[in-house]
């Protein structure tokens, strides 16, 4: 217990409030600590863990990205365009369509970043609304609803029928979320290219001089959060069965301060995937808890406001401390 405390003090203190949310949602509710809200709780949120694991990775190398949302829906929608006249596809084919695409506008993003030295807020801010704009005027707001059998046919793991006849399930959405944790957790701590990517975020000019590539990072970096972008929006579309234009706008805030809550630092050089993970279920606990409760949603946007300044004022404070944090984290 003291190795865990020393080593991860911030996924440490997320994990003790965490438990104590749902400890006294327990109490609270008796459906909060039920398997079906346990397994809808997972599918519901698959697509924010598979963005934060991508926005993570941003944040690790200096970065920031607030436009993974807005390539999400433009991949779903590129991507049904030419699936429906291609005859419709397959699975792997969506897999490949869409993170290739999403890869793609990830790369857009990492090309203006490095081709015109502009930091990646404003980047992201600028390809946000261009991206959005392209879809909505292309797209003039039409839904897609007639979509391929297999995309939109739901692919259940695992059911449960309780007593009381409640249902529970977990779909295929919770399946690729788990795989892209993974593969994040793989690139960032077991590849050479992930410990170049904490030196990058730590210290561009420190990571340059030892020899590492400062365009190959930024396209490391924005490319895997684009590719994430690709495999959320495959599983949004499979989660609702339609691709909507405009319905991924606006969730970029809750999925960075979930990142940041979990200790991935906006100076850069810091994050991992577990506190990654902590702070997307500590937001998504909250939001649940307080809509079992019956408490307005207004008052889940005030929390996550301030859990922004919270994680930046907390971020902020790191950035002084030294980079002892930093040399845990890439260890």
């Amino acid at each position: 217990m003291h190795r865990l405390i020393r080593m991860g003090q911030i996924e440490f203190r997320l994990l003790i409030a965490l438990a104590a949310i749902c400890v006294a949602l327990s109490l609270a509710t008796d459906t909060f600590l039920t398997l079906g809200n346990l397994t809808s709780l997972l599918n519901n949120n698959s697509v924010n863990l598979i963005w934060a694991v991508g926005l993570l990775v941003v944040l690790i190398a200096g970065g920031i990205d607030i436009s993974f949302a807005v390539m999400s829906s433009v991949v779903q929608y590129v991507a049904a365009v030419w699936l429906l006249k291609m005859g419709g596809g397959n699975w792997f084919f969506g897999f490949v369509l869409c993170g290739l695409i999403g890869a793609g506008l990830g790369l857009v993003n990492a090309a203006l970043i490095h081709g015109f030295r502009i930091i990646s807020i404003v980047v992201t801010i600028a390809t946000f609304n261009v991206f959005f704009g392209l879809l909505m005027f292309f797209t003039k707001g039409r839904s897609i609803y007639n979509l391929p059998d297999w995309w939109a046919d739901r692919v259940i793991l695992f059911e449960h029928q309780s007593a009381d006849g409640n249902w529970s399930e977990l779909t295929l959405p919770v399946a690729v979320m788990a795989a892209c944790v993974f593969a994040t957790w793989f690139l960032i701590r077991r590849t050479n290219l992930g410990r170049q990517l904490y030196a990058f975020g730590d210290n561009p000019e420190g990571a340059r001089r030892a020899g590492v590539n400062l365009a190959v990072m930024q396209a490391l970096a924005f490319g895997w959060c684009g590719f994430m972008a690709g495999m959320a929006a495959l599983m949004q579309v499979n989660i609702v069965r339609e691709v909507v234009p405009n319905a991924l706008y606006g969730r970029e805030l809750d999925v960075l301060a979930a990142v940041v809550l979990g200790g991935a630092r906006l100076g850069g050089g810091k994050g991992t995937v577990l506190g990654c993970v902590l702070g997307v279920m500590f937001v998504a606990v909250t939001q649940n808890g307080l809509n079992l409760l019956g408490v307005s949603p207004f008052a889940f946007k005030m929390i996550i406001g301030a859990a922004i300044l919270v994680a930046i004022s907390t971020s902020n404070i790191s950035l002084g401390q030294g980079r002892a944090g930093h040399r845990e984290a890439a260890q």
